[in-house]
């Protein structure tokens, strides 16, 4: 690594430490491109020497879970312009499944009024989702019950998995809290990643909804992984860091 890029990163670290953690404020005070502060944080996060947030890093080692009223104004024109790519994934007619977060909520407002099309179910573990589809022309909500998760109101535990077996799915949409090409999706519990896991396997396609941010492993403790040719629906428009999940076989759509 070249000594400028070593003195960036000293920088960076001590940029964060004094509590400067948002991307653009990073790139501003360092006078470089947000996409290499990105990368920084990105390498330092794989070193251990800070822990990626939503939009910036902090240099706690403990990862921290947003609720979900926060994740829902964060990134967000990213995560419509992500939700419009995923509504083109949605079959005409069949059953989804629908993961709990705020970018599988941008693709549920993508649902509303399919007209024309056949019936469409929609298998959510998401409590926000289920009662913002419902009465939708068209749409058969199924929650799949469970204990309800504290952060992002997402349905968890034997009940959730247990429903999930009855079902068959064309499409199961999975919001993450981490990505990786090799280990699949990351999550706060092991609980979620469970569901996940047993989602992508009762479904024909898997589809990942993820940010760029979501698009580095940080310091997320539970990870399920995910079956061969997995598709994956990002903003991130950096080609060395998706250059990686189409290396692995990962279909990637970019949303630009």
């Amino acid at each position: 690594m070249r000594r400028s890029t070593l003195a960036r990163h000293d920088e960076l670290l001590s940029l964060v430490r004094a509590g400067v953690t948002r991307v653009d404020a990073l790139a501003g005070a360092l006078d470089v491109s947000e996409s290499t502060v990105r990368r920084d944080l990105a390498r330092l996060g794989h070193e251990g020497l800070l822990t990626r947030t939503y939009g910036g890093a902090v240099t706690e080692s403990a990862f921290h879970e947003p609720a979900l009223a926060e994740r829902m104004h964060v990134h967000l024109a990213a995560k419509r312009t992500i939700g419009r790519f995923a509504a083109e994934l949605v079959p005409d007619a069949g059953t989804i499944f629908l993961d709990a977060g705020s970018t599988t909520a941008q693709l549920a407002e993508q649902l509303h009024g399919r007209s024309g099309r056949g019936p469409l179910t929609v298998l959510t573990r998401g409590l926000e989702t289920a009662l913002a589809l419902a009465g939708s022309p068209g749409l058969d909500v199924v929650t799949i019950g469970g204990s309800v998760t504290t952060k992002s109101h997402g349905l968890v535990g034997p009940l959730a998995t247990t429903a999930l077996e009855r079902f068959m799915a064309d499409v199961a949409f999975l919001g993450v809290d981490a990505v990786d090409p090799v280990d699949g999706v990351g999550e706060a519990t092991a609980l979620e990643a469970q569901v996940k896991e047993v989602a992508s396997r009762r479904a024909r396609r898997t589809v990942v909804l993820a940010d760029a941010t979501k698009l580095d492993r940080g310091a997320v403790p539970a990870w399920a992984p995910l079956p061969p040719g997995w598709t994956l629906v990002t903003d991130e428009q950096d080609e060395a860091v998706l250059r990686r999940y189409r290396r692995a076989g990962v279909d990637v759509v970019v949303a630009r």
